[in-house]
């Protein structure tokens, strides 16, 4: 068997496992007995579990990255109003869908990686995914600080962190609840009626009224 065909297969196997069993929950044993290989495979092509999480997340987020990145920097590049909080959201959820969306399974795998990404406590992922996606993270950042000027800064943090809980949550679970809304309330709907939902949620979370304490 080639090569590439090999390690491929060991990637799409660690994507699916991460994605459902998170990190300290995947083995090597789990990985290789799903891709049908064995370790010494996996110590061929990645040298080690450290070295396959971060290959998961380069073929995962590269592309969604690259994409949003070149949208911002368009927009900023153009001079024009600062973008609303809701073309913001619009423009990330869009972007995933646009590298990902053919495949709900695979759209819900990579939002529940995205949460992994943003939640993961291991430090030398941590260190991976800010060298590599920090700049793209930081940019999206300060067009939501120019959409929401009046926020101060700590009750921004908290409010992004929300509002990116929620999208996540919300999108790596939409296969169940398209089967939820179908069952119990008889609607058929598809991510943009999801998304037509959860963008203005989101929006408001972050744009409401401050409680002066």
């Amino acid at each position: 068997m080639p090569k590439s065909t090999t390690a491929e297969r060991i990637l799409d196997a660690a994507q699916i496992l991460f994605a459902i069993k998170g990190f300290a929950g995947t083995s090597l044993r789990h990985i290789t007995s799903k891709a049908g290989v064995n370790l010494a495979a996996v110590n061929y092509h990645f040298g080690s579990k450290e070295k396959l999480m971060r290959a998961v997340f380069e073929r995962t987020l590269t592309p969604f990255c690259d994409s949003l990145e070149k949208q911002l920097l368009s927009h900023g590049q153009s001079g024009g109003e600062p973008l609303t909080l809701e073309e913001l959201f619009e423009i990330m959820v869009s972007t995933a869908n646009n590298v990902y969306g053919d495949d709900s399974k695979e759209f819900s795998r990579f939002m529940r990686l995205m949460g992994l990404a943003y939640a993961q406590t291991q430090d030398e992922l941590r260190g991976f995914l800010g060298a590599r996606y920090g700049m793209v993270f930081r940019r999206f950042l300060v067009h939501v600080k120019l959409a929401a000027p009046e926020m101060p800064p700590k009750e921004l943090f908290w409010r992004i962190h929300f509002a990116l809980g929620a999208a996540v949550f919300t999108l790596a679970s939409f296969g169940g609840l398209q089967e939820v809304l179908l069952n119990d309330y008889k609607m058929d709907v598809g991510l943009s009626d999801v998304v037509t939902r959860l963008v203005p949620f989101m929006a408001a979370g972050i744009r409401g009224e401050v409680e002066v304490e």
